[in-house]
């Protein structure tokens, strides 16, 4: 993990809290639901993916964010290959 594992370790808070929806399918679908979300995208994620999420979090105006890999997001999730995660909770997002 890199040295900001404030933001995993929130992330996993967030997570036991309800407040992460994770999945391609289930993040695109919850954006326009959410416009003070953040969107964590997997650096390491396929071009395709990319695209539908740099276009919708342009689209609705939400913040994205690629400074980890999906490892590091899946470890702070507990949960294998997450390669999209978007934090819904204002309280959570500084």
């Amino acid at each position: 993990m890199k040295s900001n594992d404030q933001t995993l370790n929130r992330l996993g808070l967030a997570l036991r809290a309800g407040r992460i929806i994770d999945g391609e399918g289930r993040v695109l679908q919850a954006m326009s639901k959410h416009p003070k979300a953040i969107v964590f995208l997997a650096q390491d994620a396929g071009d395709n993916i990319k695209k539908k999420i740099y276009d919708k979090t342009t689209y609705y105006q939400l913040t994205l964010n690629e400074d980890y890999s999906s490892d590091e997001l899946s470890k702070a999730l507990g949960k294998l290959n997450r390669k999209v995660v978007m934090l819904i909770d204002p309280r959570f997002i500084d």
